[in-house]
């Protein structure tokens, strides 16, 4: 099925004569699977599935692994409601194709095409249109989570399934998975003009970023490069330009950000920016040097290649071996941490003092007045954060315990009433993370809707790589 087939259920067009609808279709493998499920008994469960844009290892485990590899489809595009209907297992590189095609795209999409939609309702995602959507969950309206026992309850805001609807963002495929999802679109206009504005002070640019976030922009975002080196980036729908930029394959987008005061891409190439170069991290794999670029081309440039690059490397153990050779103390630091602007000056002055990784992405957030009903990512209702992006690997000469690093940055989060994504390395004490993560809370909900665990419990699979 192609996107415009998905897109004319949410028309109001009948499918053609003996064609079975996007809808009914979706019914059929739900069913099938949740009884394959249900007769196979009681085991612990996984997903198989071809991508995941988790960044910390595993450890090894004998789960019996549900193949949901066939729930990627877009099931309707409703421009009158402005919704899309669409399965777990579709990236957002397919749903956003669909919704261009109708004139909206999703209100919130992650950075990288192969993010899938039920990753970012179990996860968290963010994008620079989040300071007026919130996080990606806050513009979800509904889900079909498959349970572990085989049933498939549908959880919204105002049904008996209302306690999981608000505790399945950041569960991280604990309590269930989502086979679908029901999520807001917005309206578009065919380009997106952006301007960057230099600063050399952080707390000018943190000042500018919250004024961007009052106006009439329709995505902002930041980027520090330095400690006295910051560009703001706002980006706003127009129906023309007097140009369009290419950075799909000899151009990189973040540089830029320091090149140009005003740029123009279409609102396809805008939101997925990020991916042709991981943001900036492609450099990793060469993918910065022009000869090297050239041989990757351009089907190879983006966030699909270079992921299979690094679990590759990562099973083979090549980078870990050459570490551990050099000597000296290498920590992986890839976290996304969301911290209320009135602290945000302090964060990046310990970020800069103490891990030193540079570039890095500050995107703010500002969150509903639903935003404290999410009880496993608790953040203050109405109120604006900015969420800071680093990912990178550093490289001391002096030794140091494992992970410490990481510990640094997640106690300096905690200290300045700030959150982060766990889809990453963490290192949080139980009694840290059941505070933070709504652990009281995580546990009435696992027992309720995961009685015999058959997924894993939230702090062994994202602390303890379970």
């Amino acid at each position: 099925m192609n996107a415009r087939d998905a897109s004319l259920e949410g028309a109001g067009a009948p499918p053609p004569a003996g064609v079975e609808s996007p809808l009914a279709a979706y019914r059929a493998r739900r069913d099938r699977l949740a009884a394959s499920l249900r007769a196979a008994g009681a085991a612990r469960l996984g997903l198989a599935k071809d991508t995941s844009n988790l960044f910390r290892d595993r450890a090894p485990s004998t789960k019996r692994l549900i193949d949901v590899r066939a729930f990627d489809h877009v099931l309707a595009v409703d421009t009158t409601a402005g919704e899309v209907d669409v399965e777990g297992m579709t990236p957002y590189e397919i749903l956003v194709a669909a919704t261009l095609e109708r004139g909206v795209m999703p209100a919130v999409v992650p950075e990288l095409k192969t993010i899938t939609v039920g990753g970012a309702a179990a996860g968290v995602g963010i994008e620079a249109s989040s300071f007026r959507h919130g996080l990606v969950h806050e513009s979800l309206s509904e889900y079909d989570v498959l349970l572990g026992d085989g049933r498939v309850v549908t959880c919204r805001a105002d049904n008996e399934h209302a306690d999981l609807f608000y505790g399945f963002p950041n569960s991280y495929g604990t309590l269930g998975y989502a086979l679908r999802v029901r999520a807001r679109v917005a309206a578009v206009k065919p380009y997106v003009e952006l301007t960057h504005r230099r600063f050399h002070e952080p707390g000018r640019c943190f000042d500018a970023l919250a004024e961007a976030c009052a106006g009439d922009a329709d995505f902002v975002d930041a980027v520090a490069f330095g400690p006295s080196d910051y560009v703001l980036n706002v980006g706003r729908f127009v129906a023309r330009a007097p140009y369009t930029s290419d950075y799909t394959y000899e151009k990189i987008f973040y540089r830029s950000l320091k090149e140009r005061e005003v740029d123009y891409l279409t609102v396809h190439d805008f939101i997925w920016r990020w991916d042709t170069d991981w943001f900036w991290c492609s450099k990793n794999v060469g993918a910065q040097n022009p000869i090297l670029r050239r041989l990757y081309g351009r089907k190879r440039l983006g966030s699909r290649h270079y992921q299979r690059i690094m679990r590759w490397n990562s099973r083979r153990g090549y980078t870990h071996a050459w570490f551990k050779f050099r000597g000296g103390h290498h920590e992986s630091v890839i976290q996304d941490v969301d911290i209320p602007i009135g602290e945000a000056p302090r964060f990046l002055d310990f970020f800069q003092r103490e891990i030193g990784i540079a570039p890095v992405w500050m995107c703010p957030m500002r969150t509903g007045v639903d935003a404290g009903r999410f009880p496993l990512f608790p953040i203050r209702p109405g109120s604006l954060y900015v969420n800071f992006g680093f990912w990178d690997m550093l490289h001391r000469r002096t030794t140091h315990p494992d992970g410490h690093f990481n510990r640094l940055i997640e106690a300096e989060v905690l200290r300045l009433g700030g959150i982060k994504s766990l889809y990453s390395d963490s290192y949080f004490e139980r009694d840290a993370f059941d505070v933070a993560y709504g652990g009281d809370r995580y546990r009435e909900l696992k027992a309720k809707y995961d009685p015999q665990g058959a997924f894993p419990e939230l702090y062994a699979k994202c602390v303890l790589r379970g």
